[in-house]
């Protein structure tokens, strides 16, 4: 289940809240929420898209050590693009999500 951290929280929201995390001296702006079925954490950053590490270490924040989450890439009819420097990750409440085998990932 998403964990939803006191730290860093700067407004609570019903499902959620808006966090401002700081890695590595950089400013991430976060969102997360565990509505319709989903854990969603939203983040972004002012000037460029997060690195790797960033959403590696909000996934580390946000959701146990043995959650798997994604991000999507839907088809672009489907983007909803209100930030340009914002990367999303979910996981189903209900489906969990398949790897493929270990030596392909």
């Amino acid at each position: 289940m998403l964990k939803l951290p006191k730290e860093n929280l700067v407004e609570p929201g019903v499902d959620g809240g808006y966090y401002e995390i700081k890695i590595c001296g950089q400013k991430l702006r976060v969102i997360a929420s565990n509505g319709f079925g989903w854990d969603h954490v939203s983040v972004s950053h002012k000037k460029r898209c997060p690195t790797w590490h960033e959403m590696n270490r909000i996934k580390e924040i946000f959701f146990d050590e043995d959650d798997v989450v994604i991000q999507f890439h839907p088809p672009k009819k489907d983007y909803v693009n209100v930030h340009p420097f914002c990367l999303h990750l979910w996981r189903s409440h209900t489906d969990p999500i398949q790897l493929p085998p270990k030596i392909l990932v």
